[in-house]
C-alpha cells in the first residue's frame, strides 16, 4: 500500500451559498497551482490511509470526496429515506459482517419456495438476481467476435487488430513472470539456506557481506523486492504468484478464441429470452471479489467498529450478478439495468466497462428506460489510461455524440495525493464523456469472508459516486435523477493544477482539459446544493 502524505496548504478560498437554513460554505480549491506552493508534508495515521476518500481537501489536503465532513456538519443525526442502490457486478458476498445489515430483501418473494411470488419472471429472486448462474470465466468481448468467423461483423477487422496486439503481448507478459518467479524463489531458497530461517529480516539481508555470487544476486533481488514496498520475499513469491495467475486465466479464457463459457442455456444474442441463471447473487469463489469491494464503498455499515465506512448510511444494496472473469454480455447488462429499475433501484452502479459492444443499443436502451423512470446510473470511465472521447469505452450514454439521457454519471479515478500526480494513472479520461472524478486508488473495503483489502480502479471511484448520489437521494428525495446528476457535477471541486495523463509524464495538462465538468465530486457541497435545490 503506497503512503499516503497530509500536505498542509494555505488560501483555500470558499463560495457563499444561501440554503433554506441561512448561509453555509461551499468548499473551493486554492487559485495557486498547488505544484509551486510552499508544502509542509506529514505521515497520516493508518486509519486515515484507509480512509482517504473520505477526507477533505480542506481541513486534510487529501483529495477524498469530504464524506466524514458531510457527517459530522450536515447529516448528524437526521434520518433519511432508505435508497436502494443496485450493484451490477460480480456478485456480493452478502453474508459479510460488514454488509448484511445493508442487503435489499424483496419482501413479495418468499425464499426458496421455487416460485415466482412477486410474478415479475424471477424465481426465488431474494436479493437480487444471478445472470450468470454458475458460470464465472468468459473471454473478451473482441474475442467472441473473432471466434464467431463472421468476418462480416462490423468491428472484425478491429477485433482482429486488437487479438494481434493483445494475445502476444500477455504471452510475453507470462513469460516475463515466470522468469521473475523463478529468481525471486532462488533468492529465496539461498537466504533461507544461509540465515536457517525463513522469516529473515530486511536489516539482517542488508547485513550480508560476502564474496559468495549467487548470495550476492539473492541479496540484490530481496533488496530490489524491498525497494518496491514488500515486507519480505515470501511477500513477493505471493505477489507474483498472483499476478501469474492472472495471466494464465487473461491467456486460457480472456483471450482463447475456443473457450467456451456460457452456462446460462440462453442466447446472448437473443433478447426474446430474458429469464435465466439464478437467485444466488454471491460469487462463485472467493477471489471474485470486486463485487463485494464495490458494495462496501457504498454502503459498508458505519462506525460499527469493523473494517470500513461506506459512503452512504442509509441504502439497501440490490446484488445483480453480471459481470464475469471476463468481458460481460450486453444482453445480461441490459436485462440487469431494467431488473434493478422494475425492482424499486433509485441508483445503479456499474463498474464495468469494455471497448467492444456488439448490442451497445441494448444497454444504451436500458440507460434511457432508467434516466425515465428517474434513477441514476453511475458508470466507471475504465482503466486503460485512455482519452474516452477517443477510443470507446461501453456502455456509453451517447450516439455521435448525443445523449440518450440525463441520469448517467461516468467517472475516472483519483489517487491520494493533491498535485501533479493527482490523477490514477491507469483512469481513462475525456473531456466530452468523463463527467467528474472521485477517489479510485488504494482503496480500502470489503471482500468476501469478512476480510476486508485495498483495491485501484475506476471500479473503485463510480461507487463513491453511487453513494454520494444515494446520499443525495435520501435525504432531499424530491429531487430527481437529473438533477442529482447536475448536484454531483456543479458541486465538485474546481481544480487549478496541472496533472500527468494517463500516467505519460510528458502529457501534463490543466485537470480542467481531462474531465467534462473540471472537478472532483464532494459530498459536503453536493449536499448544500441538493438542499437549496430542493427548497427551491
Amino acid at each position: 500500500m503506497n503512503t499516503i502524505k497530509k500536505l498542509t496548504l494555505l488560501g483555500l478560498a470558499s463560495l457563499v451559498i444561501y440554503g433554506c437554513g441561512g448561509t453555509i460554505d461551499i468548499i473551493s480549491t486554492p487559485p495557486e497551482n498547488i505544484d509551486t506552493s510552499p508544502l509542509k508534508v506529514s505521515e497520516v495515521t493508518e486509519a486515515e490511509q484507509k480512509n482517504w476518500g473520505h477526507l477533505d481537501l480542506e481541513k486534510d489536503t487529501i483529495p477524498g470526496m469530504s464524506v466524514d465532513k458531510a457527517y459530522a456538519e450536515i447529516i448528524k443525526h437526521r434520518k433519511g429515506k432508505k435508497v436502494i442502490v443496485a450493484v451490477i457486478d460480480s456478485g456480493i458476498d452478502i453474508d459479510h459482517e460488514d454488509l448484511d445489515g445493508v442487503i435489499w430483501t424483496n419482501r413479495d418473494e418468499k425464499p426458496n419456495n421455487g416460485k415466482d411470488d412477486d410474478n415479475n419472471g424471477y424465481i426465488d429472486d431474494v436479493h437480487g438476481w444471478n445472470f450468470l448462474g454458475d458460470g464465472y470465466n468468459e473471454q473478451l468481448e473482441f474475442v467472441r467476435i473473432l471466434a464467431s468467423g463472421n468476418t462480416n461483423h462490423p468491428d472484425y477487422a478491429r477485433a482482429k487488430t486488437e487479438y494481434e496486439i493483445e494475445q502476444p503481448k500477455w504471452e510475453g507478459r507470462k513469460t516475463q513472470y515466470d522468469q521473475i518467479y523463478q529468481q525471486v524463489k532462488g533468492a529465496h531458497e539461498t537466504l533461507t539456506k544461509h540465515f536457517g530461517k525463513e522469516n529473515y529480516t530486511q536489516k539482517e539481508v542488508n547485513a550480508i557481506k560476502t564474496q559468495d555470487q549467487t548470495l550476492t544476486q539473492a541479496v540484490q533481488i530481496a533488496q530490489y523486492m524491498f525497494s518496491n514496498g514488500l515486507d519480505s520475499l515470501t511477500e513477493a513469491l505471493k505477489e507474483v504468484k498472483d499476478g501469474l495467475e492472472g495471466i494464465n486465466d487473461h491467456l486460457n479464457y480472456n483471450l482463447n478464441k475456443t473457450f467456451k463459457g456460457r452456462v446460462t442455456g440462453d442466447n446472448p444474442d437473443d433478447m426474446n429470452n430474458k429469464f435465466y441463471g439464478n437467485g444466488n447473487v454471491k460469487p462463485v469463489k472467493k477471489s471474485e471479489s470486486h463485487g463485494t469491494h464495490v458494495a462496501g464503498i457504498i454502503a459498508a455499515e458505519r462506525n460499527n467498529g469493523k473494517g470500513a465506512n461506506g459512503v452512504a448510511n442509509n441504502v439497501a444494496i440490490m446484488s445483480l450478478r453480471a459481470v464475469p472473469n471476463g468481458d460481460e454480455y450486453d444482453k445480461d447488462i441490459a436485462l440487469a439495468i431494467r431488473y434493478a429499475v422494475d425492482n424499486g433501484a433509485k441508483v445503479i452502479n456499474g463498474s464495468f466497462g469494455k471497448s467492444f459492444s456488439p448490442h451497445s443499443d441494448w444497454v444504451r436502451d436500458a440507460i434511457a428506460y432508467a434516466g425515465k423512470k428517474d434513477v441514476v446510473f453511475v458508470h466507471a470511465a475504465g482503466n486503460d489510461s485512455q482519452d474516452v472521447d477517443k477510443h470507446p469505452n461501453f456502455p456509453d450514454d451517447n450516439v455521435n455524440g448525443k445523449e440518450v439521457s440525463n441520469n448517467y454519471i461516468r467517472v475516472g479515478a483519483l489517487a491520494p495525493k493533491y498535485g501533479s500526480g493527482l490523477m490514477a494513472t491507469f483512469s481513462n479520461y475525456g473531456k466530452n464523456n468523463v463527467d467528474v472524478f472521485a477517489p479510485g486508488d488504494d482503496i480500502y473495503s470489503t471482500t468476501p469472508e469478512n476480510e476486508y483489502d485495498s483495491k485501484g480502479g475506476t471500479s473503485m471511484a463510480a461507487p463513491g459516486v453511487a453513494g454520494v448520489a444515494a446520499l443525495i437521494r435520501s435525504y432531499y428525495p424530491n429531487l430527481k435523477a437529473a438533477q442529482v446528476k447536475q448536484i454531483i457535477m456543479d458541486s465538485g471541486l474546481p481544480l487549478k493544477t496541472k496533472v500527468i495523463v494517463g500516467g505519460d509524464s510528458n502529457n501534463i495538462q490543466p485537470f480542467a482539459n481531462v474531465v467534462k465538468s473540471g472537478k472532483i465530486v464532494n459530498a459536503y457541497n453536493a449536499l448544500i446544493m441538493a438542499a437549496k435545490m430542493s427548497a427551491n
